[in-house]
């Protein structure tokens, strides 16, 4: 109980001590990195018990019987935590330098609301039923929503009306009659492991309930629910590494592996026709994101259409129902939000640098910010799956689950798509350290890298893509405790 206390006040106390401390930049800054670092070490600190077979548990409210705020950490729920918790200090020194860099408004404003997020990510993090999990699923939908209009103007309010009215209207409209449905069969919303759905419908009727949750589950962005996030690009750059490595589609993905798990379980899904179908959209959503990706010219767009087909990647793994690709799907939820996270950083390093946002408009700027454009290749090759790189191992078990399921189709999806992958990622890199600058540009390095706080950030989470290809172990040995 202690544990799960101290992580879901840990950001709330923070909140309200960057609205306090709002008009001293410095002590509001030093405010967020002392909530993020305590938060990490918590969550980090809970690896060896968790691993070790405990599962702390709190019963914060009994509202009507079957009707519970209830809390447990098991290891799923602690490889969220982690994720979020562990790139929350880097991302908000990233996000300082950003906002000043850029001389962006209501700065405390945009602290309080990322914080309040954070909040919301640890109580799906440990939501211990389906309840609990909706409630902190909605609060993160409303504490983002000011964060994409946070520029205020006319394009803003549009994305983050798209933003609100599409998570709002799959969330109450999709998932919360699926978690009643759910209620009413199992007699419980509780997760357990190996499912509380067994025996409980009929395969038909499994079938669509769990269409239900995965298109419920608005923030997994699978097609054709997916539109709110290349609308929410009208963000800041650190919003954008928000949204895409650290709280809202990694909540979506989550959500749907930890459904699959613990709700209908591997094995009544692998038995069943249930997951057939979801298994095709999210194939088809992998296989059509990429290809829209390759048509954007600005950097954001193509990275959030690249964001949306790796979300599928989880919901693939997660739709296989085999140990091996539920593994190689909670693999991929860590691989990608490090990988992801620093492309963003290096869009957002090159627009404060340089006030580029199109692809087009990047050739010979790798030889004005070799930091940032390294870091850029390497994130680029963690998502293909080059090793040494962290995606390598998370596409080689997603790969190995579609063996186990003998669907050779994913296989081949996931073939098709790393090579996409390379067509839409590996140009800005060839573009900014091998053509030349364009005729006009000055040839004086009068411009170079951005401010160390976004630069630092960025080549810490390139490195973590390079530390996950050794370290992706304890991550899978975490793993195997729900899923076998």
């Amino acid at each position: 109980m202690t544990l799960i206390t101290a992580a879901l006040l840990i950001p709330l106390v923070t909140a309200v001590a960057v609205a306090a401390t709002g008009r001293h930049a410095r002590l509001r800054d030093a405010c967020t990195l002392i909530g993020g670092g305590l938060l990490a070490l918590l969550i980090f600190g809970a690896w060896p018990a968790v691993s070790g077979g405990e599962r702390p548990e709190w019963l914060a409210w009994s509202i009507l019987p079957g009707l519970d705020i209830y809390f447990q950490l098991e290891p799923l729920g602690l490889l969220y935590a982690s994720v979020a918790a562990g790139l929350w200090p880097i991302t908000s020194i990233y996000a300082s330098g950003y906002l000043k860099g850029a001389h962006e408004k209501h700065q405390t404003r945009f602290f309080v609301c990322f914080t309040l997020a954070i909040f919301a990510a640890m109580g799906i993090a440990l939501a211990g039923n389906l309840i609990t999990l909706f409630l902190f699923y909605e609060v993160l939908t409303l504490s983002t929503w000011p964060l994409v209009t946070h520029k205020g103007t006319a394009e803003a309010k549009r994305g983050g009306r798209i933003y609100l009215g599409i998570l709002l209207t799959t969330s109450i409209g999709l998932l919360l009659p699926a978690i009643v449905w759910t209620g009413t069969l199992a007699g419980s919303t509780a997760f357990s492991p190996g499912g509380i759905l067994t025996g409980k419908a009929s395969p038909s009727v499994l079938g669509l309930l769990y269409a239900l949750f995965l298109f419920g589950v608005g923030k997994a962005a699978l097609m054709p629910f997916h539109r709110w996030l290349p609308a929410a690009m009208v963000a800041p750059t650190p919003v954008s590494a928000l949204l895409h490595a650290v709280a809202v589609v990694k909540a979506g993905v989550f959500a749907v592996l930890k459904i699959s798990v613990m709700i209908f379980g591997l094995d009544n899904l692998f038995t069943t026709d249930a997951s057939e179908v979801m298994s095709w959209v999210a194939g088809f959503t992998i296989l059509m994101a990429s290809l829209i990706a390759l048509q954007q010219d600005n950097l954001k767009a193509r990275l959030a259409y690249s964001t949306i087909s790796q979300l599928a990647y989880i919901v693939l793994g997660a739709t296989m129902a085999t140990a091996l690709a539920a593994q190689g799907a909670g693999l991929h939820i860590v691989m990608h939000a490090l990988a992801k996270i620093t492309l963003f950083f290096c869009a957002g390093a090159i627009y404060v640098a340089h006030h580029k946002t199109l692809v087009s408009e990047l050739d010979g700027l790798g030889r004005r910010m070799p930091w940032t454009f390294a870091a850029f290749g390497l994130a680029s090759l963690s998502i293909i799956g080059i090793p040494p790189l962290g995606g390598t191992w998370s596409k080689w078990w997603l790969t190995l689950g579609a063996l186990e399921a003998d669907q050779l189709w994913i296989v081949a999806t996931l073939a098709v798509s790393s090579l996409l992958n390379i067509a839409y990622l590996i140009p800005i890199v060839a573009r900014g350290f091998l053509r030349p600058l364009p005729d006009g540009a000055p040839t004086e390095r009068s411009a170079g890298e951005a401010p160390l706080s976004m630069v630092l950030p960025l080549c810490l989470t390139a490195a973590g893509c390079l530390a996950a290809f050794v370290l992706a172990q304890p991550v899978l040995e975490l793993l195997r405790g729900i899923t076998q």
